[in-house]
């Protein structure tokens, strides 16, 4: 009966490995089958070493993190913000936002909901957090959403930049 310390390869199937740089004698002698100087020759190839091309440790940034070139950012306006700046029943948009010194020349708006309303105020912006909008609603104002500008694709690789809607 064959057992498995019993098996070995076929006679002639298998070859010891060729070594090389054993004297000057033979097909791997002197040279080792490495040619006539050069960088590989001389075993000097670094590790991670790319030809020349700026190599890829080089190429990544050193900081930690990711910066999406896609996010869309929004400048957040709160309720108590709101309260203070603006008179009942007036309206609250990106446009008069801006004349008040609130927001940003072409940022979108999120208006958030730290603080408390007790004016009814018209706001219109591009989000709203849901504690903010049933702020608003409780007040007796009313929420009007502003459609992105970028409808349904996504923003413009260098930030929000758009033009005032």
């Amino acid at each position: 009966m064959i057992k498995v310390h019993d098996l070995k390869p076929a006679k002639g199937s298998t070859k010891a490995k060729r070594r090389v740089g054993r004297g000057i004698a033979g097909k791997g002698g002197k040279t080792a089958g490495r040619g006539t100087k050069g960088q590989h020759a001389r075993n000097t190839v670094a590790r991670g070493f790319e030809g020349g091309q700026t190599p890829l440790h080089r190429k990544t940034p050193k900081a930690k993190g990711f910066n999406n070139p896609f996010r869309v950012e929004y400048q957040g306006v709160n309720l108590d913000v709101l309260e203070n700046v603006f008179e009942a029943g007036s309206v609250a948009g990106p446009d008069t936002m801006r004349d008040h010194g609130l927001v940003h020349k072409n940022g979108l708006v999120k208006v958030l909901g730290r603080g408390e309303l007790t004016k009814a105020l018209t706001v219109r912006a591009h989000a709203f957090s849901a504690s903010a909008k049933q702020a608003i609603e409780a007040a007796g104002g009313t929420v009007e959403l502003i459609a992105s500008p970028y409808a349904d694709r996504r923003p413009p690789a260098r930030g929000n930049q758009h033009a005032n809607r």
